[in-house]
C-alpha cells in the first residue's frame, strides 16, 4: 500500500498550476461523445477517473483519440449512436462519472451495467436512480449500492423533479437522461450547484434555461460537436489555498499563486468561507476558456479566525471541506460546519475519517450528524505529527499533506494511491510550493 511522508516546513510560495477541472473533463467526454462531429479538448484531466470514463466511451463505441499532453479529439457517433458494450463498464473510483453515466444510459436501445473499485462499490446510488425511475428507466442496484444494471429500449418521460438535496451529480444524471426523453425536463434545487453540466450543453446547441433554482431541457435533435478548453480543477487548488493561508511568511513577503484556475460561481464556495475566516486572497487575470471563467489566485498568509460556515455556502464547496477542516484546526477560535451530510458518502465518509485523523494528530474536534466542530489553535504547532489513515480518499490524503506547515513532527498518510485519481503529479506540484513530501510505495 503506498502512502506519503511529509516532513514539516515552515512555509510555501511561488507559483503552481493545478491539472484540469475534473468535472468538465468528465462531461466533455460524455456529450463530445454523443455529438455531431469532431470535439477537440484541451487541458483535459488525464487522472485515473477521466481515463476510465474514457474507456467506458470507446467500449461503446466511441473513437476518442489523445493528441497529446492534456489533448483529446472525440469523434462523435450522434445522439442515438453509441452501442452496446461487450462487458460492465468499469468507472474506476468516480461517483460523478458513475451516476451520470446512469443517465446518459438510461435512454439507450441497449442494456448496460456499472461497476466500479472497491470503493465506489460501495457508495450508494439510489439518489439518482430514483429520479430516473420516475422518467421510466429500468434501473437495478444491490442494496442501492453498484452493481448498476441499466435496461434499454424503454421511453423516456421529461419530468419536474425537485431535488430532496442539493446534488450536481443526480440534477446531472436526470438532465443528461432528458436529453432521450419525451417533453421538456425541469430539475429544482434546494440550493445552487455546480452548473457545469447547463453550461457545457448549451455549448452543444441544447436549449437550457437556468434561472431561480431550477434548470429547464428541451429534448434536442442532435448535439453539435464544439471546441472546450479545460480550466484548472478549482477541488484541486483548494489544497493551495489552504497551503498559503496558514503558512508562515517567506522572507521577502512573497505567497503562493496557482494559475489557471476555474473560477465559476457554483463551485468556488471555499473562496466566500476563507474569506469569512479573514484570508487574504486575490482573484487576478480574469480570463475565459470557453464558457468557463478563469483566473489565477494569490494567497498570502493571515491569521484565519473560526466561523459558523454559512449553510448555503456548503454545497457550492462540498468537495473542499477535508481541507477546509485543516484551515479551521489553525484558525483562532471555533469553527462549526452543519448541514454537509453529503460529506458522508464521498469516497469515504469524510466526517468520521477526517475527525479521526484531526484527533490522532492532537485536534480537538466534535463529529456532528451533519459536520463538525472544530477547536483551532492559532499558534505554533497545530498538529503533533504521527501516522493518519486516508481510507484510500484521495482529497483527505492531500489535506493531510498541507497539515505539514503547522506540525510539530512529520506525517505519514497511508492508502493515498487515489490520489492519481484526480491529481496526477500532485507530489511534484507540492514540491514546487515548498512542500518536503515523498511517496512510498
Amino acid at each position: 500500500m503506498s502512502h506519503y511522508v511529509v516532513q514539516p516546513v515552515p512555509c510555501v510560495d511561488g507559483a503552481v498550476r493545478v491539472p484540469g477541472d475534473k468535472s468538465i473533463s468528465h462531461r466533455a467526454l460524455m456529450l463530445g461523445s454523443i455529438a455531431d462531429g469532431v470535439t477537440e479538448v484541451r487541458g483535459f484531466l488525464e487522472s485515473e477517473d477521466c481515463l476510465a470514463t474514457m474507456q467506458a466511451m470507446r467500449a461503446l463505441g466511441v473513437r476518442i483519440e489523445q493528441q497529446g499532453a492534456q489533448e483529446v479529439r472525440i469523434h462523435g457517433v450522434g445522439l442515438h449512436g453509441l452501442k452496446a458494450a461487450n462487458h460492465a463498464l468499469d468507472m474506476g473510483n468516480s461517483g460523478t462519472a458513475m451516476r451520470l453515466m446512469t443517465g446518459l444510459l438510461s435512454g439507450q436501445q441497449f442494456d448496460s451495467e456499472l461497476i466500479g473499485d472497491s470503493s465506489l462499490m460501495k457508495r450508494p446510488m439510489e439518489r439518482a436512480a430514483a429520479p430516473l425511475r420516475k422518467m421510466g428507466a429500468q434501473i437495478a442496484t444491490f442494496n442501492g449500492k453498484p452493481p448498476v444494471k441499466i435496461t434499454g429500449k424503454v421511453q423516456l418521460a421529461g419530468i419536474h423533479y425537485e431535488l430532496p438535496v442539493a446534488s450536481a451529480q443526480v440534477k446531472s444524471a436526470v438532465l443528461l437522461a432528458g436529453l432521450y426523453a419525451q417533453g421538456a425536463t425541469t430539475v429544482v434545487e434546494p440550493a445552487v450547484t455546480r452548473d457545469h453540466t447547463e453550461r457545457m450543453l448549451q455549448g452543444f446547441g441544447c436549449t437550457v434555461d437556468a434561472m431561480s433554482g431550477q434548470v429547464r431541457l428541451e429534448p434536442p435533435t442532435r448535439l453539435t460537436a464544439c471546441s472546450l478548453e479545460v480550466p484548472g480543477d478549482f477541488s484541486s487548488s483548494a489544497f493551495f489555498l489552504v497551503a498559503g493561508s496558514i503558512s508562515a511568511r517567506n522572507r521577502n513577503g512573497a505567497g503562493l499563486t496557482i494559475k489557471g484556475v476555474g473560477i465559476n460561481p457554483t463551485r468556488t464556495g471555499l473562496l466566500d468561507i476563507l474569506g469569512l475566516m479573514g484570508a487574504d486572497l486575490r482573484i487576478v487575470n480574469h480570463r475565459s476558456a470557453g464558457a468557463e471563467p478563469v483566473a489565477d489566485i494569490e494567497v498570502h498568509p493571515v491569521q484565519l479566525r473560526g466561523i459558523h460556515v454559512p449553510e448555503h455556502l456548503v454545497p457550492l464547496a462540498i468537495d473542499e471541506f477535508p481541507a477546509l477542516f485543516i484551515a479551521a484546526a489553525c484558525a483562532q477560535g471555533e469553527t462549526i460546519v452543519t448541514g454537509a451530510e453529503e460529506l458522508r458518502v464521498k469516497e469515504s465518509d469524510r466526517i468520521a475519517v477526517m475527525a479521526q485523523g484531526l484527533r490522532a494528530m492532537g485536534v480537538q474536534c466534535e463529529v456532528l450528524p451533519d459536520g463538525m466542530r472544530i477547536q483551532g489553535r492559532p499558534e505554533g504547532a497545530v498538529f503533533s505529527g504521527g501516522q493518519v489513515d486516508s481510507h484510500g480518499d484521495h482529497r483527505i490524503a492531500m489535506s493531510f499533506t498541507v497539515a505539514s506547515l503547522r506540525a510539530a513532527a512529520p506525517i505519514e498518510i497511508l492508502d493515498v494511491a487515489n490520489v492519481a485519481t484526480s491529481f496526477p503529479g500532485f507530489v511534484a506540484t507540492a514540491g514546487s510550493a515548498g512542500f518536503r513530501l515523498a511517496e512510498h510505495r
